[in-house]
């Protein structure tokens, strides 16, 4: 019994405890629905190197969702999953970018 069920809840990562690049890239998400990569780095003017890591960071915690971008299949689409617009709106926007 290495682990707890306390340490597996504490080991739980929220929006609130990402990096800020993630936070922005969430907020760019949120204002202009789906977007490729290349759209959120021009948006966001952050590195691709960074939107690629924040994407994944929002991945792991389920609150951005991958599709295949139909237009150019060597792309994919990142779009808010449903729980994170509803978060979101019940939190108000204080809550994922206070600080």
């Amino acid at each position: 019994m290495a682990e707890t069920e306390q340490d597996a809840l504490d080991d739980v990562e929220t929006l609130e405890d990402l990096p800020p690049s993630a936070k922005l890239v969430f907020k760019v998400l949120e204002y202009n629905g789906a977007l490729t990569q290349k759209g959120i780095v021009e948006e966001s003017m952050l590195s691709a190197r960074t939107v690629r890591y924040a994407l994944e960071r929002l991945e792991r915690i389920g609150v951005v969702d991958e599709d295949v971008y139909f237009a150019d299949a060597r792309q994919n689409l990142y779009e808010l999953t449903e729980p994170a617009t509803e978060v979101t709106a019940e939190d108000g926007e204080a809550s994922c970018c206070a600080d």
